[in-house]
């Protein structure tokens, strides 16, 4: 069974014995359930927020600070749904991001939170929970609002909440103004216990971190070579044939020079023996060169190959190849930039089929063996410039006179079109190794070489990196310094005692700020029962009330009901809406 299918098992028996206990009356006077969830109240505590309130002045321009926060990030978390929204009901397919199950935060069931770093989650999750119902706690006090009861929410062991019962009538006599501080505080505090955990991972936690020496392996493909060799996820290649690999680059050099045959030293003491061989690693579905992952090629135009270098070498003077692969398979098909036509591109203005695919072998004359040589060819062009762009179109030979377009990510010309990696949507790795980009990685999180300009920038990379393959940063996620992840990196100058302890610490900082910003992004959703759907409500009767009529109950109750009805149904489209309307 799936570990979802586990969990839910789990709540189920917990669940059934937490109802035998309450029907008992065996459940403490101080536990609450409310279905599988179980509360646990307490009045302790209220001393220390009447002592911790007494500078009113400061907390109240704390508060504002977070009313500030709060009606930006509101704003643009309603705009941010609508969008998300409407993209989901067009969208061809669902997203790994909003699938049910990566919705909810929890190791193991959601695929970015591992549960290799669980520990780290569920501490970052207590923190941000405590802090937030603190501030709200501690702002009733300033408000002069009397709490009933503080406490947490558990679903098992699992804390999945925090709470302040404000006394209802108590709170109903608040000025409007001070109940607005109360809800925002939360968000506030969350805020900056967030800037606190990242400032301290920016700086001298990733600083004591370093990139180890070799080429990080983040895995490797099923019957590669590498795989074939015994080399796998987490190894460190520090050597081929003697030489020393310090970094990915210099591995690619050694490789694009050595031999079919290479001995690989791993972790600067395992030797290997890697039989190198031209092997497809990726191949467009449904592609004119018939290829498939994991096939091997053997020869091009009978001629044989072993490496990559050397395919590209067999490939580059004919536009049409016949290859043959080690089951004795032989196909045909013109070898260059496999492309997709654009609508409204500069290609489709001159007769290329809109929206159908086309193998480009040569611009002016020059031969394109794939997309890397393409794009190097655009990148000498500029916008408004003619070329002669030789194709292959359903196999027919073509010639087109383009006159390129302005690029959008730069300023050579572009053709208009979408090209897929590789010869004719086929990529060939005579080693089988996915590099693991170790230094980028660290580089994000402050430390290494090339980081983030400004900490603002750093939080908005930092926030992503859980799911980095998802939006383009990488082809793997970064859920911390865990697991195999470790031995890519060392720990060196004033924290290098501490030894592994600094990647515990520097995970517990990464969730801690991860978690904090979620939860206060997440609570200014203008949608009750939420902060963001309390403020609205204050925010709302403020304005209403300068009004020059009496109708303002029911037009405080249209507004904040009409915005949280949209809310709620613009979460449900992201998640469960993708391609309803294609």
């Amino acid at each position: 069974m799936s570990t979802l299918t586990w969990v839910l098992l789990g709540v189920v028996v917990y669940w059934t014995a937490l109802l035998a206990l309450r029907n008992r009356g065996a459940l403490p006077g101080y536990v609450g359930t409310q279905g599988p969830i179980i509360t646990l109240h307490t009045k302790r505590g209220r001393a220390v927020l009447d002592r911790l309130s007494r500078p009113k002045r400061f907390w109240r321009a704390f508060s504002n600070v977070g009313v500030g926060i709060a009606l930006v990030v509101m704003m643009l978390s309603f705009v941010f749904v609508l969008f998300a929204a409407i993209s989901a009901l067009y969208a061809s397919e669902q997203t790994a991001v909003t699938e049910p199950r990566n919705v909810v935060v929890i190791p193991g069931v959601n695929d970015f939170l591992p549960l290799s770093v669980a520990p780290e989650i569920v501490f970052g999750l207590l923190v941000a929970l405590v802090v937030h119902e603190g501030a709200h706690g501690l702002l009733c006090r300033v408000e002069g609002i009397e709490i009933d009861s503080m406490g947490i929410a558990l679903l098992a062991i699992v804390p999945i909440g925090a709470f302040v019962e404000p006394d209802q009538e108590s709170q109903r006599r608040a000025d409007r103004g001070g109940k607005t501080r109360m809800f925002a505080a939360g968000v506030t505090a969350n805020m900056v216990v967030m800037i606190v955990a990242f400032g301290l991972l920016f700086g001298p936690v990733t600083g004591a971190i370093a990139v180890a020496p070799g080429a990080a392996v983040g895995g490797t493909f099923p019957g590669s070579p590498a795989a074939e060799a015994g080399i796998d996820a987490g190894d460190r290649i520090t050597a081929i044939d003697g030489e020393p690999i310090d970094d990915e680059a210099a591995l690619e050099s050694a490789v694009a020079e050595g031999d079919a045959t290479a001995t690989v030293t791993v972790d600067g003491e395992r030797e290997v023996t890697v039989e190198r061989s031209a092997f497809v690693v990726g191949a467009a579905e449904d592609g004119p060169a018939g290829l498939s992952t994991s096939d091997t090629i053997v020869a091009v135009d009978g001629e044989p190959v072993t490496t990559e270098s050397e395919f590209r070498s067999a490939i580059s003077e004919e536009g049409v190849v016949t290859v043959e692969t080690d089951d004795g398979q032989e196909h045909t098909f013109p070898a260059g930039a496999l492309s997709t036509v654009s609508e409204d591109g500069a290609a489709s203005e001159t007769g290329m089929p809109t929206g159908e695919q086309v193998v480009i072998t040569a611009i002016d004359g020059e031969r394109v063996v794939d997309s890397s040589a393409l794009t190097a060819a655009l990148q000498e062009t500029e916008p408004g410039q003619t070329v002669e762009v030789e194709a292959y179109v359903d196999g027919e030979p073509a010639t087109y006179t383009v006159e390129l377009g302005e690029h959008p990510e730069g300023d050579h010309g572009a053709i208009g079109i979408q090209v897929q990696p590789g010869v004719t949507g086929v990529v060939v790795n005579d080693f089988g190794i996915q590099p693991y980009p170790a230094n980028a990685f660290l580089s994000m999180l402050g430390g290494g070489e090339g980081g983030t300009s400004t900490f603002i920038s750093a939080i908005g990379v930092a926030l992503l990196l859980p799911i980095a393959s998802v939006t383009g940063f990488a082809t793997f996620n970064f859920a911390g310094f865990t697991g195999y992840v470790t031995n890519f990196y060392v720990v060196e100058g004033a924290l290098a005692p501490l030894g592994g302890g600094v990647f515990l610490l520097a995970n517990l900082l990464f969730w801690t700020g991860w978690i904090n910003l979620n939860l206060a992004f997440f609570n200014c959703i203008p949608a009750f029962p939420l902060d963001g759907g309390h403020i609205l409500r204050t925010s709302t009767e403020a304005i209403v009330s300068r009004l020059p009529f009496e109708a303002s109950y029911e037009l405080t109750k249209t507004v904040t009901i009409s915005v949280g009805v949209t809310m709620l149904v613009g979460l449900l489209v992201m998640i469960f809406g993708q391609g309803l309307l294609v």
